[in-house]
């Protein structure tokens, strides 16, 4: 492989079958392109992904891969992470993937703070099971199962990050996609679990959270000169209800990632040849 790796190393030969203008297919083209700046190879990177729309990226992506079951994708990442150090983790999910079923997982894996990136392509709605409301569906979103809408306010992901003690957390846009690209990059260079929430519009199911909603709506913090390292800025900014933006609202620079804490430097395939002592039973506390 040449030495110089560029974003198209890392789409593999099958053809998505995503919705014709998915928001997916930008989230998924800026994950490559920010793996490519950060000077990964697909012989060094491997992809988690969960159930639904977004579960599908791991067949998109030319690198190594693992198709999980429902919620369970933060786990599995994780095990990889600490099971080979040597490996670029990025584990990518679904909004009902990440936050309904596996929110337990979410939350944990947030103050783990093992050293990989989470992608969450949030499209506030159930896309694969043909439009349910999802946690992070508008209040009085209608739905063939909502038809008043699910009365009960949304999930804030990021608040429950920050509350967890997430060391790196950002939003971004599919469509914008150099700002996309670039969020996603600081997330894989963070020392420390990255996690970037990624509006990704749903243009089957979805009439409300649009693109042009996102375009009109959306403020770049980066705009706002809105300081991450800043824990209260980032909380207010989290909490504002009315207020829809990207960029990377907290990053905690002191941040130590779980398995550089346990010394968890080894390739656990070499287990029997000096791999550091209790590293397996890390590895199992994930399962």
């Amino acid at each position: 492989m040449s030495s110089e790796i560029r974003f198209t190393d890392f789409k593999s030969d099958k053809q998505p079958t995503w919705c014709p203008g998915c928001g997916d297919f930008g989230t998924m083209n800026g994950m490559m392109k920010a793996l490519a700046n950060t000077g990964n190879d697909p012989d060094n990177t491997f992809v988690v992904a969960g159930i639904g729309c977004s579960g599908k990226i791991g067949t998109y992506m030319h690198s190594y891969a693992l198709h999980g079951v429902h919620g369970r994708a933060l786990p599995v990442g994780a095990g990889v992470k600490l099971a080979n150090p040597d490996l670029e983790v990025m584990v990518a999910g679904g909004d009902g993937d990440g936050y309904s079923i596996g929110a337990g997982h979410f939350v944990h894996a947030v103050r783990r703070n093992v050293d990989m990136t989470y992608v969450v392509m949030d499209n506030r709605i159930y896309g694969l099971t043909k439009g349910q409301a999802s946690p992070t569906s508008r209040e009085d979103f209608e739905t063939s199962t909502t038809p008043e809408g699910p009365q009960q306010p949304p999930v804030n992901p990021m608040a429950l990050a920050l509350a967890a003690g997430a060391t790196f957390i950002a939003q971004s846009f599919s469509t914008d996609a150099r700002r996309h690209a670039e969020i996603v990059q600081k997330a894989i260079e963070h020392d420390g679990f990255g996690f970037v929430n990624v509006f990704s519009p749903c243009v089957t199911f979805n009439d409300v959270d649009t693109y042009d909603y996102f375009r009109d709506s959306l403020v770049d913090l980066a705009e706002e000169d809105h300081d991450p390292t800043d824990y209260d800025a980032a909380k207010e900014v989290i909490l504002d209800a009315d207020k829809e933006f990207q960029g990377v609202v907290w990053q905690d620079e002191a941040s130590v990632p779980y398995d550089e804490k346990h010394g968890v430097t080894e390739n656990m395939s070499e287990i029997g040849e000096g791999a550091p002592e209790g590293a397996m039973d890390l590895v199992r506390e994930f399962y």
